[in-house]
């Protein structure tokens, strides 16, 4: 099993103390959060792209470039890059740029994107977002592939023998489909045969078990080899700590603040209780035994080889999300990479097999 440490960069008060970063101190702690995420030996760090508040992270090739010179081993995400949203041209421009820069370090995990307000920024209405989304990909995906694309596009002027530079460093760069509710990103990376992320955040595991079930089903449909499959999945929050009592306890505050921002907000609340959330969410709060079991029980649901936790603190002390995800490291990771597998490819650039990486 792989793990990522990813980041959306929110942006808004600490949700125990109420004491807010500057925008300059927040970026500072991204950078701070992907160093630590190396050193650890994470597989992958990650960061999101929204266009809306309270995140910041509406450049995400800018952060990952910055990310990509100060670090050396770990590989980038992107969590998600909202094709919905971009004109797939200049995304390809872009992200082709940055793979190079990183020497093949870069993987993307593409959806749809949510929230009206970044959907009213760039005209994007609820009823064409899907097909955006589906044809942004196919563009994208056959500049990364051809040197010379014609596309009778819809939603950006058509491509006749267009040449788009860089040409790519990955041949090609791995996709992955972020996938949270709706079964039409799980249908469009089941139909080119790449892998698939869920979210698997604000709710119990069933919903998320179901989508996952319909792309493995999808996957057949359209013909490829079972062998192939690769699911990520996320994870609502975690708290590694020595004992169960010491994790709730110390989670506590975090969700209470939480769950009042949510009553105040109008957002529906799922769960009602820190041990609740504990014990129903994806969350991974406990001893490193309780969090090694917990995985399990979720990859017996979905069969996932790779895992994203969550490089911000969320409202925990730095002191103690430092702890929390050291102990995770040393005592949870090595024994989940010993019993579930990795997904079945390389976890390095994508290169012709006549071709080796300059260095990674």
């Amino acid at each position: 099993m792989k793990f990522l440490a990813i980041t959306l960069i929110v942006h808004r008060p600490d949700p125990v103390t109420g004491f807010q970063k500057s925008t300059h101190d927040r970026f500072r702690e991204v950078l701070d959060s992907a160093l630590l995420a190396e050193e650890l030996g994470f597989d992958g760090f990650g960061v999101g792209e929204r266009h809306e508040r309270p995140f910041l992270s509406s450049s995400p090739t800018v952060v990952l470039g910055h990310v990509a010179a100060l670090t050396r081993r770990i590989r980038l995400f992107t969590a998600v890059t909202t094709l919905s949203l971009l004109d797939p041209v200049r995304a390809y421009e872009d992200y082709a740029t940055l793979d190079h820069l990183s020497e093949g370090r870069l993987d993307l995990i593409i959806g749809k994107g949510n929230g009206a307000a970044q959907r009213e920024l760039f005209h994007v209405t609820p009823e064409d977002q899907w097909d955006r989304n589906a044809e942004s990909y196919e563009v994208f995906r056959q500049i990364w592939r051809q040197d010379k694309v014609t596309a009778a596009t819809r939603f950006r002027p058509p491509l006749t023998d267009a040449e788009v530079w860089p040409r790519p460093y990955q041949q090609p760069i791995r996709v992955w489909h972020g996938s949270a509710t709706s079964k039409e990103s799980v249908d469009l990376a089941a139909r080119h045969g790449d892998p698939l992320f869920s979210a698997n955040v604000t709710h119990p595991v069933e919903p998320y078990a179901e989508l996952i079930r319909y792309y493995r089903e999808r996957w057949e449909h359209y013909g490829h080899d079972p062998a192939r499959i690769a699911v990520g999945a996320g994870t609502a929050g975690l708290l590694a700590t020595r004992t169960s009592q010491e994790a709730i306890e110390a989670y506590r505050p975090v969700f209470e603040s939480t769950l009042a921002f949510q009553k105040q907000s109008g957002l529906p609340v799922v769960f009602e209780s820190v041990e609740d959330f504990a014990e129903r969410s994806s969350a991974l709060i406990g001893s490193p035994q309780q969090i090694i079991d917990k995985v399990h029980r979720y990859h017996e649901r979905f069969g996932h080889t790779v895992l994203h936790l969550h490089a911000d603190a969320n409202g925990l002390p730095d002191s103690r999300h430092r702890a929390s995800l050291e102990l995770f490291q040393a005592e949870v990771a090595p024994v989940l990479r010993r019993e579930i597998p990795d997904p079945p490819f390389a976890w390095g650039p994508v290169l012709p097999v006549t071709e080796e990486p300059a260095h990674v």
